[in-house]
């Protein structure tokens, strides 16, 4: 019992030290894995790149087997094709993104020309749209193949969000998307934090709910439910319907400044995408 109490306390401490407005985003982050820490007792910090299967034992198993023949190899192989395969003004995604195709870690950031934040699917659309191609679908499609094949070629490589002091937008970007994670929506009143921070681990349904730690580090995603691969922002579409609210338009500016809260929650921890759930 006084163990139980205990976690209720710590929870409320890190929650309330995330919903002070203006909080130091590093603070955020650090109350959160001490959440987490002391939530699941023994299991590493950088477990949590495997999301749910950090802690739940019997459905790692059968994870652990899928991802023997992983489901989303063709789209690794068509998203290299797409790499480099020339548009047709004979240039490439390289000529957008010299650094060649290891660059996940680079995203989300605040781009300061631009005054906003940039994602990777929305900086491959405006290569893109810059060597007069047509735009992918930020949801499902051919999108998928080439995140699938920058994911895989980012293995290994740290989350690393940056917010520059020197950028008062990119702060109030953070603090919007943290803004929106503990939100309460939907005819259910839930938050993202409801089912991420206060009941992850628990179960709905048959699902057992995944913790916001370490929950960007492997998209795009193979779910079993889709039959494909899908991204980020079609996992915040889907979240938004569970809990019965209008969904918010994927690349729109709610959706990055989430992306931009959450990405930086998993700063140091290492990219292992595409990933498969269920």
């Amino acid at each position: 019992m006084k163990k139980i109490i205990s976690l209720l306390i710590l929870m409320v401490i890190a929650l309330s030290a995330l919903s002070i407005a203006h909080a130091d985003p590093e603070q955020d982050r650090k109350s959160i894995i001490k959440f987490f820490e002391t939530r699941f007792v023994g299991i590493p910090l950088s477990e949590y790149v495997n999301g749910v299967y950090a802690y739940d034992t019997i459905g790692r198993e059968s994870w652990e087997a899928i991802e023997e023949f992983p489901p989303y190899e063709i789209a690794i192989e068509k998203g290299q094709d797409m790499w480099e395969k020339p548009f047709a003004n004979g240039k490439t995604y390289t000529d957008c993104f010299p650094d060649g195709p290891a660059i996940a870690q680079k995203y989300p950031h605040w781009d300061k020309k631009q005054a906003m934040v940039m994602t990777l699917p929305l900086a491959i659309n405006q290569c893109r749209e810059a060597n007069g191609e047509k735009l992918l679908k930020y949801k499902k499609g051919s999108i998928n193949n080439i995140l699938a094949y920058i994911a895989f070629e980012s293995r290994g490589k740290k989350t690393h969000v940056v917010i520059p002091k020197d950028a008062p937008g990119a702060l109030a970007a953070y603090e919007d998307g943290k803004k929106f994670f503990f939100t309460r929506r939907g005819q259910l009143n839930f938050s993202c934090a409801t089912c991420h921070i206060q009941n992850a681990g628990n179960r709905i349904r048959s699902d057992n709910l995944s913790p916001a730690l370490g929950h960007t580090t492997h998209f795009p995603v193979y779910r079993s439910k889709w039959g494909a691969v899908g991204t980020l922002h079609r996992r915040f579409t889907g979240c938004n319907k569970q809990v019965r609210a209008k969904p918010f338009k994927a690349q729109g500016e709610q959706y990055r400044n989430l992306e931009y809260f959450l990405t930086y929650l998993s700063n140091g921890l290492e990219l292992n995408g595409p990933g498969s759930r269920k």
